[in-house]
């Protein structure tokens, strides 16, 4: 994606130097629609955690400090100098200023896409904010927190991001590539589409009404056409030529890999469909790119029919 040069929104809250600290923060998200991230298994026992610390302790005697170690230093007090291996704290501030300048112009092409098609129907588009942070954060519906994963509050009509998603996106679920990054931030754009269409407010209503397995289902058509509306946006911006070759298949790759059942798989050996409330791996792809090879909204209808 050719983005570099361009426009760079001024809707972002930069909350990354600040403290993960959450203060009053409530627990939980009220209303939220995040991007699914799986669940990673593994919290330490009581009795694990008693036989690390005798561990450590037995060792810290025999002058050998288990903390240096598995941080990368040596026994002998050679650490590891600025500049080797870990990096400076300059090239790594480096590499997040180039994220956050990436984020932005993401969310300025976001602006001018949907500005513009809002503005062809008579409408007018309100932008959305985008919070960049680390770690953990407030919102209006509650916590945000990088486990979680990114997603959009109506409440406060954010978008929510810790940008170390995007490792975790290619690391973790296999989908690099700065479109494939792009297109998380265009999903999230989508549910503030949604929002300003009066969607979501409607369905946030009725799932008051229904039981869990029914608002699964509504959920599901929710976010495939947060997909659909990100595809739109890639559409334009195809348009505009700053689309690099393989880049669409960067996005139908990571809409793949952050599927309900492709996520299930990967993270407990098996699917339930049930619980399913994105939508499956060929649902996302399928919805991505409908709104890819039409550019239109009517062509993002998830209420009517299967999907």
């Amino acid at each position: 994606m050719e983005w570099e040069g361009r426009r760079q929104s001024q809707n972002v809250e930069d909350r990354q130097s600040e403290s993960s600290g959450m203060g009053g923060a409530p627990f939980g998200r009220r209303g939220g629609f995040s991007l699914p991230v799986g669940r990673r298994g593994g919290g330490l026992s009581i009795g694990t955690i008693v036989f690390l610390v005798v561990i450590y302790l037995v060792f810290k005697a025999m002058g050998i400090d288990l903390m240096q170690v598995m941080e990368g230093g040596s026994t002998d007090g050679a650490g590891y100098q600025q500049g080797e291996q870990q990096g400076s704290p300059e090239s790594r501030a480096g590499s997040n200023d180039q994220m956050t300048a990436f984020v932005k112009t993401v969310l300025a092409e976001t602006e001018d896409t949907w500005q513009g098609i809002f503005q062809s129907q008579g409408r007018t588009y309100d932008d959305p904010t985008l919070v960049l942070f680390r770690g953990q954060t407030r919102s209006a519906c509650g916590a945000a927190s990088a486990a979680s994963g990114p997603f959009y509050c109506p409440e406060d009509q954010k978008v929510y991001l810790d940008t170390a998603f995007f490792d975790e996106l290619s690391n973790r679920f296999g989908a690099s590539g700065d479109f494939a990054e792009a297109y998380v931030v265009a999903h999230e754009v989508g549910h503030h589409v949604q929002n300003q269409l009066g969607i979501l407010p409607k369905f946030n209503e009725a799932r008051q009404h229904m039981s869990e397995a029914d608002a699964n289902k509504m959920s599901i058509r929710v976010e495939l056409q947060a997909d659909c509306f990100a595809g739109i946006w890639g559409k334009f911006t195809q348009q505009k030529g700053i689309l690099d070759a393989g880049d669409l298949e960067e996005a139908l790759n990571a809409a793949q890999q952050i599927g309900d059942d492709t996520l299930q798989k990967r993270t407990q050996g098996y699917v339930v469909p049930d619980s399913f409330n994105h939508g499956t791996s060929a649902q996302r792809v399928k919805w991505f790119k409908q709104g890819f090879d039409s550019g239109r909204l009517s062509a993002c209808d998830t209420f009517s029919g299967p999907v």
